[in-house]
């Protein structure tokens, strides 16, 4: 059997150091590097290995000996992540998955590219999990749930069945769904909110019962598309 690629981590900031120490001593994967805007590259090295700019990232790791992770946060609701993962694309590379060893992922749960799915996590039967997913510690997926692409959840939320998460949204700290809840679009739930209705584009939800507030997610976001 063919080993996967080493990899290198796009990023230079506590979530890429994150990434590193996980796909380390918990993947088959070997990180070989870091890349990074050439404006935010603070020192040669980071965790004894290169920092790159990436301008120069596909002569230094070229991408048909080499796969990438993404390991930035959920900045302007995701898509300076998305961003970056359109890059690596479009450069030629795979996009690596990590999913903890200690994460239970049922049999037949799919799981996209770029994601990132720490220790503790539930993913029930039939749950689909999209593209450059972040699942922080803890978090509960329930069956025939679907977290579409771009969205980072924080840790400890409860995400009841027949669920949907919609794209580029974040999900704070022990919020949590009832059955058949629809998250939309774009939307920022508040640390320990309560929804049990589903939620429109562009919001921001907070409160138990979760409210929608006046102010656009993508306002308070600082979002530029």
């Amino acid at each position: 059997m063919t080993p996967p690629k080493p990899i290198v981590i796009i990023g230079a900031g506590e979530i890429a150091e994150m990434a590193c120490e996980y796909f380390d001593h918990d993947s088959e994967r070997k990180v070989v590097g870091f890349s990074i805007d050439a404006d935010y590259i603070k020192a040669p090295t980071l965790m004894d290995r290169p920092v790159t700019p990436l301008t120069d990232l596909t002569s230094h790791y070229p991408p048909d000996a080499f796969d990438a992770f993404v390991a930035i946060g959920d900045g302007q609701l995701n898509r300076l992540r998305r961003r970056h993962v359109d890059l690596c694309k479009a450069a030629g590379y795979q996009l690596a998955s990590y999913v903890s060893s200690r994460a239970f992922v049922w049999r037949n749960v799919v799981i996209g590219e770029n994601c990132f799915i720490l220790e503790h996590n539930v993913l029930q039967p039939f749950t689909t999990i999209g593209d450059n997913v972040t699942l922080w510690s803890g978090n509960h997926i329930g069956h025939r749930s679907v977290i579409e692409d771009d969205v980072f959840m924080a840790s400890h939320v409860v995400v009841s069945g027949f669920c949907r998460i919609g794209a580029r949204s974040f999900v704070g700290v022990n919020a949590a769904m009832a059955a058949h809840v629809e998250i939309a679009c774009d939307n920022y739930i508040g640390m320990g909110a309560i929804l049990t209705a589903s939620t429109e584009p562009d919001g921001i939800y907070q409160g138990n019962p979760a409210e929608r507030r006046k102010i656009s997610a993508k306002r308070f976001c600082r979002v530029r598309d």
